[in-house]
């Protein structure tokens, strides 16, 4: 008896690649470059939905920084999403002085998002 198995449809995985590929003001010469593998590989994924290796995949969330659990629990409330990631990353490399302006910035948003409540 063969059992059924759910597949997984990489298109959702190669949009979300795109517009973090994006994100960060990556080419895709630039992500193929730096993970020494052919651009048409990463349009095809990214356009097509081609299934990556395992290897090529963690490669792209890691550097990428996409959060997986979006990706394959679409339905669940995830700790992290990709965008809280993206964000993270970049506060990083934010000057001690930068991330003042920042959370004070936060702090505004929340109060008016407060306020249209």
């Amino acid at each position: 008896m063969k059992r059924e198995i759910d597949k997984y449809d990489f298109k959702a995985f190669g949009q979300a690649m795109k517009a973090a590929r994006k994100a960060k003001g990556l080419s895709r010469n630039e992500l193929a470059d730096q993970m020494h593998i052919a651009p048409r590989y990463i349009a095809s994924i990214e356009n097509s939905g081609q299934h990556p290796s395992l290897q090529i995949f963690y490669e792209l969330v890691t550097l990428l920084d996409v959060s997986v659990d979006q990706l394959f629990f679409p339905n669940k409330e995830t700790d992290k999403s990709t965008q809280r990631r993206q964000l993270e990353s970049l506060l990083d490399d934010i000057s001690d002085k930068g991330l003042r302006i920042v959370t004070v910035t936060a702090k505004e948003i929340k109060e008016v998002e407060t306020e249209d409540k």
